[in-house]
Protein backbone atom coordinates (compact mmCIF):
# COMPACT_ATOMS: atom_id res chain seq x y z
CA UNK A 1 0.00 0.00 0.00
CA UNK A 2 1.37 3.65 -0.96
CA UNK A 3 0.71 6.62 0.79
CA UNK A 4 -1.69 8.24 0.03
CA UNK A 5 -4.10 4.50 -0.32
CA UNK A 6 -7.64 4.20 1.50
CA UNK A 7 -6.64 2.76 4.25
CA UNK A 8 -2.77 3.84 4.22
CA UNK A 9 -1.11 4.73 7.46
CA UNK A 10 -3.94 5.36 9.60
CA UNK A 11 -2.93 8.46 12.26
CA UNK A 12 -5.03 7.11 14.69
CA UNK A 13 -3.94 3.21 14.62
CA UNK A 14 -0.04 4.15 14.33
CA UNK A 15 0.01 6.97 16.78
CA UNK A 16 3.42 7.99 17.47
CA UNK A 17 3.91 5.93 14.65
CA UNK A 18 2.70 8.08 12.07
CA UNK A 19 5.96 9.76 10.92
CA UNK A 20 8.00 7.31 10.95
CA UNK A 21 6.06 4.94 8.65
CA UNK A 22 5.03 7.83 6.90
CA UNK A 23 8.60 7.90 6.18
CA UNK A 24 9.35 4.66 5.76
CA UNK A 25 6.60 3.93 2.75
CA UNK A 26 7.91 7.67 1.02
CA UNK A 27 11.91 6.09 1.81
CA UNK A 28 10.49 2.40 -0.01
CA UNK A 29 8.85 4.16 -3.18
CA UNK A 30 11.98 6.08 -3.78
CA UNK A 31 14.25 3.13 -3.65
CA UNK A 32 11.51 1.42 -5.90
CA UNK A 33 12.08 4.04 -8.48
CA UNK A 34 15.96 3.13 -8.62
CA UNK A 35 15.28 1.21 -11.94
CA UNK A 36 11.69 3.02 -13.07
CA UNK A 37 12.24 5.06 -16.66
CA UNK A 38 12.87 8.48 -16.15
CA UNK A 39 10.80 9.71 -18.66
CA UNK A 40 7.95 8.33 -16.69
CA UNK A 41 8.77 8.43 -13.37
CA UNK A 42 9.87 12.40 -11.33
CA UNK A 43 12.11 10.65 -8.77
CA UNK A 44 14.01 7.93 -11.17
CA UNK A 45 14.54 11.27 -13.57
CA UNK A 46 16.32 12.92 -9.95
CA UNK A 47 18.38 9.70 -9.33
CA UNK A 48 20.06 9.86 -12.73
CA UNK A 49 19.81 13.55 -13.44
CA UNK A 50 23.11 15.70 -13.38
CA UNK A 51 24.21 16.18 -9.75
CA UNK A 52 23.68 20.01 -9.72
CA UNK A 53 20.14 20.02 -11.00
CA UNK A 54 19.36 17.53 -7.73
CA UNK A 55 21.06 19.59 -4.97
CA UNK A 56 20.03 22.53 -6.74
CA UNK A 57 16.30 21.41 -5.51
CA UNK A 58 17.86 21.12 -1.92
CA UNK A 59 18.43 24.71 -2.04
CA UNK A 60 14.98 25.84 -3.56
CA UNK A 61 12.92 23.96 -1.84
CA UNK A 62 14.66 25.15 1.67
CA UNK A 63 14.24 28.81 0.62
CA UNK A 64 10.52 28.03 0.20
CA UNK A 65 10.02 26.74 3.76
CA UNK A 66 11.91 29.33 4.86
CA UNK A 67 9.64 32.20 2.65
CA UNK A 68 6.43 30.23 4.28
CA UNK A 69 8.37 30.32 7.83
CA UNK A 70 8.30 33.66 7.30
CA UNK A 71 4.62 34.28 5.90
CA UNK A 72 3.78 32.44 9.35
CA UNK A 73 1.90 30.10 6.67
CA UNK A 74 1.58 27.01 8.37
CA UNK A 75 -0.62 24.84 5.91
CA UNK A 76 2.22 26.60 2.90
CA UNK A 77 5.53 25.53 5.52
CA UNK A 78 4.38 21.81 6.05
CA UNK A 79 3.77 21.38 2.62
CA UNK A 80 7.47 23.10 1.17
CA UNK A 81 8.80 21.19 4.45
CA UNK A 82 7.65 17.88 2.39
CA UNK A 83 9.14 18.91 -0.65
CA UNK A 84 12.51 19.56 1.19
CA UNK A 85 11.93 16.56 3.11
CA UNK A 86 10.76 14.06 -0.11
CA UNK A 87 14.11 15.61 -2.22
CA UNK A 88 16.12 15.25 1.35
CA UNK A 89 15.53 11.56 1.10
CA UNK A 90 16.36 11.85 -3.29
CA UNK A 91 19.58 12.89 -2.02
CA UNK A 92 20.54 9.96 0.50
CA UNK A 93 19.37 7.63 -1.90
CA UNK A 94 21.41 8.85 -4.33
CA UNK A 95 24.61 9.16 -2.05
CA UNK A 96 23.97 5.58 -0.43
CA UNK A 97 22.38 7.16 2.97
CA UNK A 98 18.88 5.97 4.26
CA UNK A 99 16.57 6.89 7.12
CA UNK A 100 18.21 5.35 9.16
CA UNK A 101 22.02 6.95 9.12
CA UNK A 102 19.94 10.56 9.31
CA UNK A 103 18.35 9.03 12.83
CA UNK A 104 21.53 7.52 13.54
CA UNK A 105 23.34 10.89 13.34
CA UNK A 106 20.26 12.69 15.24
CA UNK A 107 20.49 10.10 18.42
CA UNK A 108 24.12 11.23 19.02
CA UNK A 109 22.49 15.21 19.39
CA UNK A 110 20.81 14.13 22.51
CA UNK A 111 22.98 15.15 25.39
Amino acid sequence: MAVGDEGCLERTVLGTEYFGAVIDALWATIESRRGADPDTSYTARLLVTHEDKLLKKIGEEATEVVMAAKDADRGQLAYEAADLVYHLLVVFARYGLSPDDLADELATRFK
